[in-house]
């Protein structure tokens, strides 16, 4: 089976999704990383023609493309507007057209009110235009599914009158996500035994959640393209996310692709980042809960050979296997994450700590691995004070105009400091104040990865919020969270909680 090539299109059709606009900087950093990092083939990164902002992106992705050899595979889509979508991919510096066409007779005849033939000569002045002026072209048939099931004449006079033209790729949407995987195999193997010389990209949405099975099936049926975006942002219900493409293509149809496993969990997060768009929990492969075991007698079944994996291992991603910690964990729950923690407990001290989870599991309380440096010291009770940093008083001052500042009050192994700071936000104040300090008794510090406040789970008023806040500290990742009527506040308990964790980890209680 051949080998699909990998176009991403998070940049351009990704960025149709409900609220998304990313900046020019956004682009270039995720172009850079796609291709250079990630090893997508080609990525397709604005519309022409859109707007002022979308032409500085694409020139400074043109000038960068064309000091590091990738300038072919940067794509833009355009229309059949005589010049104009040529001319602004020229202006940009780019040199490859992805035109936008009619693939069902409906959206020709209602949309644009023209005969097939006029159509087709349309797209061939287009077409003679670009070659002539030394642009690359590929060919969108825009609404192919739906001419596919009610006018595939219609589509077949498209591909083969312009068959012979200096088209590279004919690309084959199901624009509205209509197709099943035995529709699009169907019709993917109509159209690629009809033209074998030809190459043909398949382009998936995903509004019956098929997008992924739909292109199992395509490349199944000769495919040789496939277009991808990060997370599945796309327009309506997105389409098919890379990650899990990849996943299928390497596990399920045995076919090697460039695409680095490694960074694909990056990727991700770069993408969750810059829109704004969080990555659903159980999202395959990428989400934070899909390599996490909650049934304590998977954990057991793990520890006696591995009884509950299958082939996407998280070191395959950049990721770790996990053990959720609640009221379904067992013994061998806890002592995996023990054992990620390097304590090591006595039976009885196992089971009493395994008693406590199970109970704050009964009352709806989330417990992660970084919470049990302080059930272990509550439970074990063992004369130690659990708590080395204590952040004692704080003030903010907020006025119209000005920066927030803040002023606070920290004592480290009982020793009192002070510190006053100005930030973009009440907690960025405190932040700064914070790491003031620390530069001063030389402490290292750890990174803010991920900021999130959300009602508790289970509750019943929004007049608590929990402040969920990941860092990043020496390569390991620590989750903390704090719980208050105040956003700011709940977020200054989860850092003294993520200060106290690191240090709960230099001196684990004198544990064996």
């Amino acid at each position: 089976m051949m080998k699909p090539e990998i176009m991403d299109t998070t940049l351009r059709d990704g960025e149709q999704t409900q609220g998304i606009s990313f900046s020019p900087r956004e682009k270039l950093l995720l172009t850079q990383f796609l291709l250079t990092e990630l090893g997508v083939d080609r990525v397709e990164i604005a519309s022409a023609r859109v707007s002022k902002g979308e032409f500085e992106a694409a020139k400074g992705i043109a000038r960068w493309a064309a000091e590091n050899g990738y300038l072919n595979k940067i794509e833009v889509l355009g229309f059949i507007d005589g010049e104009k979508s040529i001319q602004w991919i020229q202006d940009a510096g780019l040199n490859v057209l992805n035109l936008l066409s009619k693939g069902s007779l409906r959206h020709l005849e209602k949309q644009l009110r023209k005969t097939p033939k006029q159509h087709i000569e349309d797209i061939k002045r287009v077409v003679e235009t670009a070659t002539k002026r030394g642009l690359s072209v590929n060919l969108y048939l825009e609404d192919w599914s739906n001419g596919m099931l009610s006018s595939p004449d219609y589509v077949l006079f498209m591909i083969d009158a312009l068959r012979k033209e200096n088209i590279n790729r004919f690309m084959l949407p199901d624009t509205l996500g209509i197709l099943n995987p035995d529709q699009t195999s169907t019709f993917c193997r109509k159209i690629t035994h009809a033209y074998p010389e030809l190459n043909f990209d398949f382009h998936a949405h995903n509004d019956y959640d098929l997008a992924v099975a739909n292109v199992y099936a395509a490349v199944s049926s000769g495919i040789t393209g496939i277009h991808t975006t990060i997370n599945g942002l796309g327009e309506r219900a997105g389409n098919a996310p890379l990650s899990s493409v990849i996943a299928v293509l390497h596990d399920q149809l045995n076919i090697s692709t460039p695409i680095d496993e490694s960074k694909i969990n990056k990727a991700s997060r770069l993408v969750e980042r810059f829109s704004g768009i969080r990555v659903p929990v159980n999202k395959p492969v990428v989400g934070d809960n899909v390599f996490t075991q909650t049934s304590g007698i998977h954990a057991d079944g793990d520890s006696k050979d591995n009884l509950y994996f299958n082939n996407l291992l998280p070191e395959r991603f950049g990721r770790k296997r996990k053990y959720a910690l609640g009221k379904l964990s067992g013994k061998a729950s806890i002592s995996k994450n023990l054992e990620e923690l390097g304590f090591h407990l006595d039976a009885g001290s196992l089971k009493q700590i395994t008693e406590r989870i199970i109970k704050l599991g009964d009352k709806k309380e989330s417990v992660t691995i970084d919470d049990l440096p302080y059930i272990i010291a509550d439970v074990l009770d063992n004369g130690l004070e659990n708590n080395h940093i204590f952040i004692k008083n704080y003030s903010f001052s907020l006025s119209h105009g000005m920066r927030p500042s803040a002023s606070i009050q920290v004592e480290i192994e009982g020793e009192s400091h002070e510190s006053t700071s100005i930030g973009d936000g009440q907690y960025d104040a405190f932040m700064k104040a914070l790491w003031k300090i620390y530069d001063q008794v030389g402490k290292e510090k750890p990174v803010l990865t991920d900021y999130r406040v959300a009602i508790p789970p289970g509750g019943k008023t929004d007049a608590l919020v929990e402040t969920v806040i990941r860092w990043d500290f020496k390569g390991n990742s620590i989750t903390t969270k704090g719980l208050d009527v105040d956003q700011t506040v709940a977020a200054i308990k989860a850092t003294e909680k993520m200060l106290n964790n690191i240090e709960l980890r230099k001196h684990p209680f004198g544990l064996a």
